[in-house]
């Protein structure tokens, strides 16, 4: 690090903190005069996603880069139509769903994953309190509503509780009230489904 400039990325500029606070504790003191020695560049943690995008186009720029000509000499077309073979019928798509908790509140989330390898995440943030499972079957809902949106017809659908997936397959028994909703919900959402599939998958490969 000493050879080398080091971005810290975060919400709040703790350098900045340090050294303009006026009284410092022994520990924080000691972290000053130990990180003064580095090249450490703050930088504000939204700055950097707009940047890091930028990069990463930047870092794969095409060399025989051409301009887009907007002249357009097929002027009588009336029909334009794609040979290739739709992706989204005859060919299973994949879903992984999951639930996450930290201290600023609940999220769930769904990837689906077209069989060409395309990824296309959904997340949402829940405004109040409710059991894991009751989440997991949220995360799992969502990402079956985006399915249907795309007019998937067949999907495979892959999760880490145990209780959901099994429930949804039929193997077990679902005796809670306030899932038996969400069991039902999913129930009939997947009626639009040519074929779909439910597996569970252990935590770590979710």
């Amino acid at each position: 690090m000493l050879y080398h400039t080091t971005w810290l990325i975060s919400k709040l500029d703790p350098q900045k903190y340090m050294i303009e606070s006026t009284a410092l504790n022994g520990r924080i003191a000691r972290w000053q005069i130990l990180l003064s020695k580095f090249d450490i560049v703050y930088v504000n943690q939204k700055a950097v996603k707009g940047s890091a995008i930028v990069d990463f186009l930047a870092s794969r720029a095409l060399e025989d880069y051409e301009p887009l000509n907007f002249i357009f000499l097929n002027e009588d077309l009336m029909y334009v139509a794609t040979t290739e073979e739709d992706s989204k019928e005859g060919h299973s798509w994949k879903q992984n769903f999951d639930r996450a908790s930290n201290a600023v509140g609940n999220g769930i989330g769904a990837v689906l994953v077209s069989p060409d390898g395309d990824y296309y995440p959904f997340t949402s943030k829940l405004d109040f309190d409710c059991m894991n499972n009751m989440e997991e079957y949220k995360a799992c809902i969502i990402g079956i509503r985006a399915a249907i949106e795309l007019e998937i017809k067949v999907l495979e659908v892959y999760g880490d509780s145990a209780l959901v997936i099994y429930q949804l397959k039929g193997e077990w028994e679902t005796r809670d009230p306030k899932l038996i909703k969400y069991q039902k919900l999913v129930l009939e959402l997947i009626e639009d489904f040519d074929d779909i599939i439910f597996y569970y998958l252990p935590r770590d490969d979710n």
